[in-house]
């Protein structure tokens, strides 16, 4: 990750140098994972730079505070401009961005009453599985690991310390020599990738599971399933054994970070032909044509990103 390209972020209501961005060794969050965070992409478009759902990640980064008992200190549109503002003041076309809000410092007890603190930084990021994962599908391994259910942490919430799991997944699957890891449920049902949501395909229909296998509900995820349905692909959701996956004409990962990559392989184990098909190479293509600003149906799910790099920096945000 090319953090050197970051100049600036915002933190509580102000942009600031990255490098005055740090946080203190008592911060609650450093310590328990007691945080929330949203991952947005940036995309090009003919117009300029486009922030891809900003409003619907933003949203679902307040539902997550609101699971963990995080009151965000600032309303939802501020947010959403601390995002143009850091795309802006480092000048990136493209991007990935970070919000994130989390308890700070003041003790270190379980039950600690702390300030939260709120940033949002970006920096260029390619697909989380690569280029070439994209285009030509990725191998992945069932976890050991079991996904984690809603009995014990909120599935449907970005917690910082929920992220362990997935760690601990992709740790596995590394050693192991794949791509990527796909954890189950507790009902031995697929629920994820490690940071990804999973869609099948069989006889030209699109499945995919939903809350009720521990899955974050993405917002990739959903619009793909939009996006589907206008091409005309019927969308299926229910649960997914891996005798699904393993019986599937075609398969592939979706997420902010991820986007849309192919599944070629299962524990050595090929879906469909081996390679992406040509539902999966549909959808991607959309897709793509939707961030990218090329498909005015999908206008609505872009916001643009005006040019202020030449704006006064430490500007105080409006706080609640």
């Amino acid at each position: 990750m090319a953090f050197d390209a970051s100049s600036w972020v915002w933190r509580n209501g102000a942009l600031v140098p990255l490098g005055d961005a740090s946080v203190p060794l008592t911060t609650h969050a450093l310590h328990y994972g007691s945080g929330v965070f949203e991952g947005i992409r940036c995309y090009p478009t003919p117009a300029g730079p486009a922030l891809f759902r900003v409003e619907d990640h933003v949203a679902r980064l307040y539902r997550s505070a609101a699971a963990y008992g995080l009151d965000v200190p600032h309303q939802p549109s501020e947010l959403e401009e601390a995002a143009c503002e850091v795309v802006a003041r480092n000048g990136f076309a493209a991007c990935y961005v970070r919000p994130i809000v989390h308890l700070g410092s003041d003790n270190l007890g379980i039950r600690g009453r702390c300030p939260v603190e709120v940033a949002v930084l970006a920096w260029p990021w390619a697909s989380h599985l690569g280029a070439e994962g994209v285009r030509s599908g990725v191998r992945v391994t069932v976890s050991s690991w079991v996904k984690f259910s809603p009995a014990m942490m909120p599935t449907t919430a970005k917690g910082c310390g929920q992220y362990l799991n997935s760690r601990l997944a992709v740790q596995e699957a590394t050693r192991r020599g794949f791509d990527e890891a796909l954890l189950l449920d507790a009902e031995g049902r697929i629920a994820e990738g490690a940071v990804e949501n999973v869609f099948l395909v069989r006889g030209g229909r699109l499945l995919t599971n939903d809350q009720r296998s521990s899955i974050l509900l993405g917002i990739t995820r959903d619009s793909v399933i939009r996006i589907a349905r206008d091409l005309g692909i019927e969308v299926a959701v229910g649960f997914l054994s891996l005798d699904d996956l393993l019986s599937a004409d075609e398969a592939f990962f979706t997420g902010t970070a991820a986007e849309i990559t192919p599944i070629r392989e299962v524990d050595g184990a090929a879906v469909g032909a081996g390679a992406p098909g040509p539902v999966t190479a549909r959808i991607q293509q959309a897709f793509f044509a939707a961030t990218g600003g090329l498909d005015p149906r999908y206008s609505g799910w872009l916001r643009m990103v005006p040019d202020r790099r030449g704006d006064p920096v430490a500007v105080e945000a409006r706080s609640r």
